[in-house]
């Protein structure tokens, strides 16, 4: 998660809304590594979580990621949580709960759905306060 977060800085720093997300293979070693750049890529699919999903698939040579665990900084997003699906991601863990736009534990809840193929282990809430620290803080300086 510490990772997660540097990226989350990271994207702060640079206008983006504060999510990191990173991709771990199956013995923990780092795959791909992102932060939110929907701004400056003018791309409203440029979540962290699917670029860093995106960045894993291409340095495997795959489509599929099947022994790995995204880590993200909140939690994601009906079409973030659809692509992890997709990726059939082994294992999601999530820093910030998302009750407004959430697609896991919240809202949508993707992995819940009849229609979904690949359901990963899911473990939310890790760094909680840390994670939803650092967006509130991005939130309160725009308002």
């Amino acid at each position: 998660m510490e990772l997660a977060l540097r990226e989350a800085r990271a994207a702060a720093a640079r206008g983006e809304v504060p999510v990191g997300a990173v991709v771990l293979d199956g013995s923990g070693a780092v795959l791909a590594a992102a932060g939110n750049r929907t701004e400056a890529d003018h791309d409203a699919s440029a979540h962290a979580e699917m670029l860093a999903l995106r960045a894993a698939a291409r340095a495997r040579g795959s489509a599929r990621l099947p022994d790995c665990t995204l880590v993200v900084t909140l939690e994601p997003c009906p079409m973030c949580a659809a692509a992890i699906s997709a990726f059939r991601i082994a294992k999601l863990v999530f820093g910030a709960y998302d009750p407004k736009g959430g697609g896991v534990e919240h809202g949508a809840r993707v992995f819940a759905a009849s229609s979904c193929h690949h359901r990963p282990e899911v473990i939310g809430g890790v760094r909680e306060v840390e994670c939803g620290d650092l967006l509130r803080a991005f939130f309160s300086e725009r308002r």
